[in-house]
């Protein structure tokens, strides 16, 4: 791979440089472009936002730098142009599937790239009727010849089907040097809520069968932050054992989208943007008729008792920052060891923009994380 290919949005940003937007359509919608004055300025009544008894404060117009304070590589992602279509959102079916479609073709080159860095073998099989991808390294660490990862990959629950959903557990299974399990879980617009879910957790049951659950761990970001966070939950209510350590990272955990960081870092998100974009609009498609609140669609309104050891990361700039540190002291509140890794600058889930230092200083924090919590 020559270059940053994924540019600022990381797994959601490959897709917009190539006439899609971070993880929302392009090819077939019109796209839309935001100058740095009207990102600051732009109203933005149609997002999701709490009801209070006190008046909003006023937020003088303003510039926003891209900081130094981050590398070089970093620096070149944040500061490039918000991603094209950003708030275009699919009007019907026809349109999320195609979507979909080219989210995949959107990151192929760069699914490519990382198996080829890494010399990665990706096998695909079915657990439990669902299809996964068995990812193994090269070379397997010693203490990982007994552990198993296991990686719910985002994108709004309507994104990255098939292997270019993989493409974290990949990085994961490159940087850790561990097998990774990647779940491709059914996704809307045809299966809403709890396909996703059923699906995660059945092959947690089938895993159960040839791994102590304290060798194993369950991550993903975004969508799939919040499905690690569901699945401990529905596992607990189902009397499964629970895995030794997860890592949500931007987790989406309050389909409400009432968390603080919605509004106050609405158009600071290079990302998502806004809340008023494609992705409320889809975790809204996926939930269908179902109480947002249900803990099993929004965890944090679950209870955290009893979860194995978490590591939480997310970015300064991102709109799920909120979602992230509310998660987190929910998870101290209930006694759990949990830690917090926050990034400086970075947007939405843009830990997984490969290969800049942020992301592998990510990685590295979340393996040494493991590494201390899975039994040998």
């Amino acid at each position: 791979m020559s270059g940053f290919p994924f540019t600022a949005l990381g797994w959601f940003g490959a897709i917009s440089r190539r006439g899609f937007l971070g993880t929302s359509l392009a090819a077939t919608l019109v796209p839309s472009a935001v100058t740095a004055e009207e990102s600051v300025t732009a109203p933005d009544a149609s997002s999701p936002q709490p009801k209070s008894v006190l008046p909003p404060r006023n937020i003088p117009s303003r510039e926003l730098p891209v900081p130094k304070t981050v590398s070089p590589q970093l620096q070149a992602f944040i500061g490039a142009p918000y991603p094209v279509g950003w708030n275009d959102i699919p009007q019907d079916t026809t349109a999320w599937k195609q979507l979909a479609l080219q989210s995949a073709a959107a990151v192929a080159s760069d699914i490519t790239a990382i198996k080829e860095k890494f010399r990665l073998q990706v096998e695909k099989t079915t657990m439990a009727g669902v299809p996964v991808f068995v990812i193994t390294p090269p070379e397997i660490a010693p203490n990982n010849r007994n552990r198993l990862l296991v990686h719910i990959h985002g994108g709004g629950f309507v994104l990255f089907p098939g292997e270019a959903g993989a493409g974290e557990g990949m990085l994961m299974a490159g940087y850790s040097k561990c097998r990774v399990v990647s779940i491709d879980y059914r996704m809307a617009p045809d299966y809403l809520f709890p396909a996703a879910l059923d699906d995660v957790t059945a092959v947690w049951r089938v895993l159960l069968a040839s791994y102590e659950p304290s060798k194993m761990a369950i991550f993903g970001t975004s969508a799939g932050g919040g499905l690690t966070l569901s699945t401990i939950l529905r596992a607990k209510s189902q009397g499964l054992p629970l895995p030794g350590a997860i890592a949500p990272a931007s987790p989406t955990t309050d389909l409400t989208w009432s968390g603080d960081t919605v509004m106050a870092n609405a158009y600071l998100d290079n990302v998502l943007v806004s809340g008023n974009g494609w992705a409320h609009a889809a975790t809204t498609l996926y939930a269908g008729t179902h109480d947002l609140t249900n803990p099993e669609l929004s965890p944090i309104f679950g209870d955290f008792s009893g979860f194995p050891p978490a590591i939480l990361t997310s970015g300064t700039r991102d709109l799920s920052l909120s979602d992230t540190v509310r998660t987190h002291r929910k998870l101290r509140q209930a006694g759990v060891h949990a830690v917090l890794q926050v990034f400086e600058g970075e947007s939405h889930a843009q830990l997984l923009t490969p290969f800049v230092p942020e992301t592998k200083e990510a990685f590295d924090e979340i393996v040494g994380f493991f590494d201390t919590h899975l039994k040998i």
